[in-house]
């Protein structure tokens, strides 16, 4: 996936949570809402001296996927036997063989950036990620399906900053949650619609701070919240 393909998800994520396109370019998107997301991390192939993408970045020497194989292929990683006197004298032969495996994608199709991606399409600077499509900085997804910048969820949709939480639809920033949809900033609560600023409560729609309003009163202020958001960006 290249930038301007990420940044059509992009757009269609925040129209229907903000009812406007992202006023963010994509460098802007990771730093205003992905900082926190472990990402994978930019290193060099060992083998080719090109970058990659890894989940980690501990080790010291690195091979991308399709490198690998084609080395399996080719000359093979099998080494032939040969005298060792020590411990010492194994690491050695070991560490010429032991590379880090970097993007990793499985089954999947039109992945950038990203590594350990199953059974996936359309993805952008994701990592561990299964059954997902047309996102960006995820870590930890399953069935996500145009989301930003979410950890550990399921099942979800056209959301950012989804955490910990599972069949989410159209909102922002929820934590260990279920079931919410045209929501924000919602923590530890279950079956909510149309709720913002809203933690431990359950089956309830245009509540604000755990207030019930009115729907009209409840629209005006999730305007003014909105524009808090974006910070005027337009």
């Amino acid at each position: 996936m290249n930038k301007k393909e990420a940044m059509v998800i992009a757009n269609k994520v925040f129209e229907n949570i903000f009812r406007q396109k992202c006023p963010y370019h994509l460098e802007e998107i990771l730093t205003e809402f992905a900082f926190d997301i472990k990402l994978p991390q930019k290193v060099i192939d060992s083998t080719t001296g090109e970058e990659t993408w890894a989940s980690s970045i501990n080790p010291t020497k690195f091979i991308t996927q399709k490198n690998s194989e084609n080395f399996n292929n080719g000359k093979g990683w099998m080494l032939k036997k040969r005298e060792v006197n020590s411990l010492e004298d194994i690491i050695k032969l070991w560490k010429k063989v032991n590379f880090t495996t970097t993007e990793r994608i499985y089954d999947s199709s039109n992945i950038s950036q990203s590594d350990t991606i199953y059974s996936s399409e359309n993805l952008y600077r994701c990592n561990d990620c299964r059954a997902s499509k047309n996102s960006l900085y995820l870590d930890g997804g399953n069935n996500l399906e145009y989301c930003i910048a979410s950890q550990r969820s399921a099942n979800s949709s056209f959301c950012i900053r989804v955490d910990d939480s599972g069949s989410c639809t159209n909102s922002y920033n929820v934590i260990c949650s279920a079931k919410i949809s045209n929501s924000l900033f919602i923590q530890d609560c279950n079956s909510l619609h149309e709720c913002i600023f809203c933690s431990h409560i359950s089956n309830r729609k245009y509540c604000i701070s755990n207030m019930q309003f009115e729907k009209e009163e409840y629209f005006e202020i999730k305007k003014e919240i909105v524009k808090w958001i974006l910070g005027g960006k337009k």
